[in-house]
């Protein structure tokens, strides 16, 4: 009960990280219900005080993802340069090496083990993903999925 009052009252005054594939899905209007959730879900991000954290790496999975998608290299350019406007998260070869030690600590994949490094680098109490396990906490980073 206790995670489910920390998601409700995360949208004010809690960083929170958000995962490639809300980028996607806010970005994809193929995904129908899937696309209008995370479109407003980032509109409330956008109008916020703190600006929501992203890492490099989303980026640049996000970027590949629109590129694939046949969005023009200019365009999907531009697209990923505004949410440069957030607090962006450098890979270096700490977050590498966390990103490691996350993986085995969790059993996570190795890619999923980065954002949750980058997460918690950037101080995020939420981590907006699809990918991980809604509900769970790692260690004060708790998983929401907002597509839910």
């Amino acid at each position: 009960m206790a995670s489910l009052s920390r998601e409700k009252n995360c949208m004010s005054d809690e960083q929170i990280f958000v995962d490639t594939n809300i980028l996607v899905y806010a970005h994809d209007r193929d995904a129908k219900e899937k696309h209008r959730i995370a479109s407003e879900k980032l509109k409330d991000l956008w109008s916020r005080e703190l600006l929501p954290s992203i890492s490099v790496q989303v980026l640049q999975e996000f970027y590949v993802t629109l590129v694939k998608r046949k969005v023009a290299i200019p365009v999907a350019r531009d697209t990923v340069t505004n949410y440069l406007e957030w607090d962006v998260i450098s890979n270096d070869r700490s977050l590498f090496l966390e990103g490691i030690e996350l993986q085995e600590r969790w059993k996570l994949s190795f890619w999923d083990a980065l954002i949750l490094t980058a997460a918690k680098r950037a101080k995020a109490a939420i981590l907006w993903s699809e990918d991980l396990n809604p509900g769970q906490d790692f260690d004060g980073v708790l998983v929401v999925n907002p597509l839910m």
